[in-house]
């Protein structure tokens, strides 16, 4: 397969468009977060250190306008329990971080 170099430049560029979505600060540990499975806001607050409660709610909301999250009511009744989930589409950002991962890995070793 072929390398396709997109024309990442130009702001009608899907590639752009994606990597503009997903180098908001909080949405890679989100996606690392949320790969291990369903999970509620305290839980998410408690895996990624750093994150505010405003913040992480306002990355999930974008992720979930993204179709990268799903948000699911647990409980209707106060206090209302929602969990966390990726979509299928979420999960097809697995394995490009895994190589990110390697990647980073591998850089590392060499930067010594």
């Amino acid at each position: 397969m072929a390398l396709v170099i997109p024309e990442v430049l130009e702001e009608s560029c899907a590639t752009r468009q994606a990597l503009e979505r997903l180098a908001a600060k909080w949405r890679i540990l989100v996606v690392y977060a949320l790969l291990a499975g369903s999970q509620r806001h305290a839980e998410l607050r408690r895996r990624i250190p750093g994150i505010t409660q405003k913040m992480l709610t306002e990355t999930l909301r974008g992720m979930e306008g993204d179709g990268l999250v799903e948000r699911r009511v647990l409980k209707e009744s106060a206090p209302q329990h929602v969990e966390y989930a990726l979509t299928d589409l979420g999960k097809t950002l697995q394995e490009p971080l895994a190589a990110i991962c390697e990647w980073a890995a591998g850089a590392a070793g060499r930067q010594s």
